[in-house]
């Protein structure tokens, strides 16, 4: 098998350079890649890196995700998140390659409570989400074999995310006001990465299961039950901090204005993969304490 991954040091780019290295050659580019093309303002030399490399797998972990920035530069967004991604789909289905892809809650109004089902109307409130749904449905329309998977609040413990925001800022301040009604579930890179690997493997021998689903680590929480759990972890573990869980004050996402609006709910119901692939998903806590394991 041979796989082209592009968006290698994404945090989700750099776990599936782990993950799909058991399932055969894999091919892994940036946007500075010189071998190949791997940069998403280069649709004709993203199209022809797929005809040189002639993967049985592609594998996008490339995007715009800067949601608030987004705002300023839709063009741009769309570009990287709806344009590219198409001609790659466009690519795939040439020379009858699987299209694997990552999209977002951000597709959804996020109201009410439930959590979201892959079948539920798509009305994103900001243009990262549109830009998103785009390329979900420009892929759909380009090829044959995809799989495209939604996720939600993802973190690595490399790079930047919000449980080191979070240590930094306790150890600055003397007491942290956290947003506390945006419900999510924290998912780790590391747990898409393998349940993509997986999820290949399936595909391989079983075409079927091409589609949409939900991917994203059980259970949900809050920022600010997500902060409080945070510090609770860092503390038990002996990190020197300001603030305790005492000092961490929920508030409203009214308190902290942004370009983009962003959804209340983001809780993504699971069932479709776990019952397609044959997985578990860990609760959200486990990938989280054992991401601060490596970073504290």
């Amino acid at each position: 098998m041979k796989i082209l991954l592009l968006g290698k040091n994404g945090q989700v780019g750099w776990e599936l350079q782990r993950s799909l290295a058991v399932l055969g050659e894999v091919v892994a580019l940036g946007t500075d890649s010189t071998d190949y093309c791997g940069d998403f303002t280069n649709l004709q030399g993203l199209a022809d890196t797929v005809d040189q490399v002639r993967p049985d797998y592609i594998v996008n972990a490339a995007a715009y995700t800067a949601v608030d920035k987004a705002e300023s530069e839709p063009e741009l967004a769309r570009l990287v998140n709806a344009l590219a991604p198409e001609v790659l789909a466009k690519a795939a289905e040439k020379i009858g390659a699987c299209f694997v892809h990552y999209s977002t809650d951000y597709v959804f109004d996020g109201g009410g409570e439930q959590p979201w089902v892959e079948s539920d109307i798509q009305k994103p409130l900001n243009i990262y989400g549109q830009t998103k749904l785009e390329g979900e449905q420009l892929i759909a329309a380009a090829c044959t074999q995809y799989l495209i998977f939604r996720t939600s609040w993802v973190y690595a413990a490399r790079g930047a995310n919000f449980a080191k925001t979070m240590l930094r800022l306790a150890k600055e301040r003397d007491r942290l006001t956290v947003i506390s009604d945006q419900f999510g579930a924290p998912t780790g890179a590391e747990l898409l990465a393998d349940s993509t690997s997986h999820a290949i493997r399936s595909i391989e021998s079983n075409p079927k299961l091409s589609g949409i689903y939900h991917l994203a680590a059980s259970g949900e929480t809050t920022w600010y039950g997500y902060a409080k759990f945070v510090i609770n972890q860092a503390q038990q573990a002996g990190a020197v901090l300001k603030v305790n869980v005492d000092a961490i004050d929920p508030v409203l996402t009214s308190a902290f204005p942004t370009p983009a609006t962003r959804p209340y709910n983001s809780r993504l119901n699971t069932t479709k993969f776990k019952n397609a692939f044959n997985l578990e998903l860990p609760n959200w806590q486990q990938g989280v304490a054992r991401m601060l394991n490596e970073i504290l």
